[in-house]
């Protein structure tokens, strides 16, 4: 993979893994019930794809 798209790859990863932190946030401190179940979830597993694209970039 050359450097550029290492970059880009890169940016996807540090993108998803703040968009996680802010729902993660925003679900523990204004939502209840499963409504906060369910932005829990969809953080987690953005946080996963996030270390997964990180990951990818390093390599």
């Amino acid at each position: 993979m050359d450097p550029m798209t290492k970059m880009w790859v890169s940016f996807v990863g540090i993108g998803l893994m703040v968009a996680a932190a802010v729902i993660i946030t925003f679900a523990r401190l204004k939502t209840k019930g499963w409504i906060r179940l369910v932005l829990s979830i969809a953080s987690f597993l953005m946080l996963l794809i996030g270390l997964v694209y990180g990951l990818v970039a390093m390599t």
